[in-house]
């Protein structure tokens, strides 16, 4: 896992993701929540994700023209990806059509034929990734790629934006077993005893004590 990775994940674990009893909005109820915009909207957080997307599209030679989503999960992903590569444009989908003005759904990026990513922040049950998918093939846009940011592997939405993604593969960049993995070795980080140099000796040979947990000792005698 690159550099950019690891700390993108570690932002997820500390960040976006809460254990307890949460109400989704697929109406399912679940012992954890992944909030991916409070590390996506974060100034760091976004350079990360422009970061470790850009590396996962190059490397998967996709060659996009745009990258979209349906809003708002994707909004930041479109935008951050779009700034760190500064050739990939940016387009956001709306949930219906506006009822005033152009009365279009997308946004941004318009260029029929285009080769285009669509990006979502997490993947559930996939409606929103699917709809994403749905909305940009029927405006004329090539899709050659979906990705998530986290996909909830237990709610079993991949085949669901395998399918409709199909000719194009889905990719997920985290699944919320990686996250929750993250989140509870952090935990356990925090709430371990600290073990720290101290300016004593040891009780056992007299060399410069390593710790003073349970009692002093030195780095041959501290287990």
């Amino acid at each position: 896992m690159s550099s950019a990775r690891q700390e993108l994940l570690h932002l997820l674990a500390t960040k976006s993701f809460r254990l307890g009893e949460f109400k989704l909005s697929s109406g399912a109820t679940s012992d954890y929540y992944v909030d991916c915009r409070t590390t996506t909207l974060d100034a760091r957080g976004s350079q990360l994700t422009g970061q470790v997307f850009l590396e996962e599209i190059r490397q998967r030679g996709w060659r996009p023209q745009a990258i979209g989503g349906l809003t708002m999960g994707a909004d930041p992903i479109v935008v951050a990806v779009a700034v760190t590569s500064g050739d990939i444009h940016g387009f956001l989908v709306r949930k219906s059509e506006k009822q005033h003005g152009t009365g279009q759904r997308i946004e941004g990026f318009r260029e029929k034929g285009a080769r285009v990513v669509i990006v979502d922040d997490v993947c559930t049950t996939g409606a929103s990734t699917i709809q994403g998918i749905e909305t940009a093939r029927e405006f004329g846009f090539e899709v050659v790629g979906a990705m998530c940011l986290v996909e909830r592997e237990e709610a079993k939405g991949r085949p669901n934006v395998e399918k409709a993604a199909a000719p194009a593969p889905f990719v997920s960049i985290f699944t919320s077993t990686d996250v929750r993995r993250e989140h509870v070795q952090h935990k356990k980080d925090d709430t371990a005893p600290p073990i720290f140099a101290v300016s004593a000796r040891c009780e056992l040979c007299g060399n410069p004590a390593v710790t003073n947990v349970p009692r002093n000792r030195c780095e041959v005698h501290r287990t």
